[in-house]
């Protein structure tokens, strides 16, 4: 006779394989799969995007506080 802990292990393992054969997990897993460069270079490019303007706006406020702002 099973644990009760290889019952809920084995509970979790058939739900798991239930869902990762259902249309929509493969659905996604596909479309994430194939969307990952695009995610990966918008988040570069948004994260350079925020360090440039970062810049630009720590430099404006060591100007206008004449060279004391840190």
């Amino acid at each position: 006779m099973e644990t009760k802990e290889e019952r809920i292990a084995r509970r979790h393992q058939e739900r798991d394989a239930q869902m990762k054969a259902s249309p929509g997990y493969l659905t996604f897993s596909i479309m994430f799969t194939l969307a990952y460069p695009f995610i990966a270079v918008f988040t570069f490019l948004m994260s350079t995007l925020l360090a440039l303007f970062s810049g630009i706006s720590r430099g404006m406020a060591w100007i206008i506080s004449g060279g004391k702002s840190k």
